[in-house]
């Protein structure tokens, strides 16, 4: 990914990534959802799987179908399996749109990038408005398309997903869709190592809420795809529906859980501690101002400092049922102001945080901030000064909104759009209540940023000789 600047007076081309993602078991059209849509799905046939779309999202959903194949024929070499019928693929143009779906049962967060159902073997997700992004969700999902058809098959009896601790299956998934370099897992690795923290795989099995089963799963794997190649993770997987994980570990690599553990410890510490005496404590450059160990706050999120930097605007969970909108002295961290949450507010569903962390007005008064209503995104601003709600914006040219930015004179918020699954630039002007669309392509235009002239505007963009190839994918 790259950044360009453009100029935001011009219809421009130019563009400057869970979330969570795992298999579900679920009921056919489960009952309890809000249906705020109707959608018109179609259906296209490729060689291994019947695509399910509406129209807004064909031109997306058909480079994904290409995306769906190219994963298969990778997929399939690594299991040494192929599919004795076609999957089904279901896509969403955007998260919104997703978390309707009826073709699982239960809610769905805004963190959940995809599901993959056992009863009918679907793959169900959501179009990103990044390639890139697509791709790891699409190949992640795939993955357990394989899991499921070798548990599932009539030729397995006695293969059990039971015998399957979350690490394994995720962290197997997280593997062969990201592959074993992965700066993102490297990060959650290097803070373990540092902070003396790194599990074995009994803490893994017994402890999900302490060891996210994605990262430490994905680092399990990619050791033991690193020293004994990638047939022993899809061997293992194999074995451990029949024995178990301890078991299987045994039979496949010849070593027990706990040497493997011992093993794959060591050889961690000896990637991320190297040099680490020599790197700046984060408390010599900045102190905590909010979220200290044993506070009230149980997660702190999509922080955004004021223009003048004497607050902080944040996303932050006190309970397990309410998400809300905070402001806090920069310096004390004291909180000077707090959105009523969604449980007490009836103007929204939910704060949209995965993509966005608000944007302040240039004088500081007013926040811009995103939510999930009526099935739709709104960008919606307040008062900082009395916490009032001052204009609820439904903006009916996107599909889902992301990453606001205000521009410095005050007049209009940019932001990064979903429509058909394709993200483009628009601009809001606040007192015309009329959109502006910059860009209009297939490539990603994610995270704008104004100049301070408010001449250009910077973005997050896969164009360039080293971006997305749409004659590859």
């Amino acid at each position: 990914m790259r950044r360009y600047t453009v100029r935001a007076t011009l219809v421009l081309f130019v563009l400057s990534m869970v979330v969570a993602v795992g298999p579900a078991s679920a009921q056919y059209f489960g009952q309890n959802k809000v249906q705020y849509e109707q959608f018109d799905f179609q259906t296209f046939e490729t060689d291994q799987f019947d695509v399910y779309f509406y129209p807004a999202e064909r031109q997306a959903v058909e480079d994904a179908a290409r995306m769906a194949e190219r994963w298969y024929d990778r997929h399939s070499r690594t299991f040494l399996r192929e599919f004795q019928q076609k999957k089904p693929l279901i896509f969403y143009a955007n998260s919104p749109d997703f978390q309707q779906t009826n073709a699982v049962q239960g809610q769905l967060g805004q963190g959940t990038g995809g599901v993959t159902e056992s009863i009918k073997e679907r793959v169900i997700m959501p179009l990103t408005g990044s390639y890139q992004e697509t791709d790891h969700v699409l190949g992640h999902e795939l993955v357990h398309s394989f899991q499921y058809d070798i548990a599932l098959r009539k030729n397995n009896e006695g293969f059990s997903l039971r015998n399957m601790p979350l690490w394994f299956i995720e962290g197997m998934a997280e593997y062969l869709s990201v592959g074993r370099q992965d700066s993102h897992t490297a990060m959650w690795m290097r803070d373990a190592a540092l902070r003396e923290d790194l599990p074995t795989i009994r803490q893994l099995t017994r402890d999900q809420q302490s060891y996210f089963p994605y990262r430490y799963g994905q680092a399990y794997m990619a050791y033991i795809g690193g020293k004994y190649g990638d047939a022993a993770v899809t061997d293992l997987y194999k074995m451990s529906g029949r024995v178990g994980v301890d078991s299987a570990f045994v039979y496949t690599l010849g070593i027990t859980a706990d040497s493997l553990s011992r093993e794959w410890k060591e050889a961690t510490k000896e990637t991320f501690l190297p040099g680490a005496e020599t790197r700046t404590p984060v408390d010599s450059v900045g102190t905590a101002v909010v979220g200290e160990p044993g506070g009230d706050f149980q997660l702190n999120i999509s922080p955004a400092v004021s223009p003048d930097g004497r607050y902080v605007a944040f996303i932050s969970r006190r309970n397990l049922f309410n998400t809300n909108l905070f402001v806090a002295d920069a310096e004390t961290g004291e909180i000077v102001q707090q959105l009523e949450g969604t449980r007490s507010n009836p103007h929204f569903d939910a704060l949209r945080f995965i993509n966005s962390a608000g944007a302040w007005s240039p004088d500081g008064r007013r926040f811009a901030f995103i939510t999930f209503t009526d099935g739709r995104n709104e960008i919606n601003t307040f008062n900082v000064k009395t916490g009032e709600i001052k204009t609820r914006t439904a903006i009916e040219e996107v599909g889902a909104i992301h990453n606001l930015a205000w521009s410095p004179d005050g007049a209009s918020i940019a932001f990064s759009g979903l429509e058909g699954g394709l993200s483009d630039l628009y601009i809001y002007d606040l007192e015309a209540q009329s959109v502006r669309q910059l860009t209009n392509d297939r490539y990603a235009a994610l995270q704008p940023t104004w100049s301070p002239d408010g001449e250009t505007i910077a973005f997050t963009t896969d164009r360039g000789p080293d971006g997305t190839d749409f004659e590859t994918l």
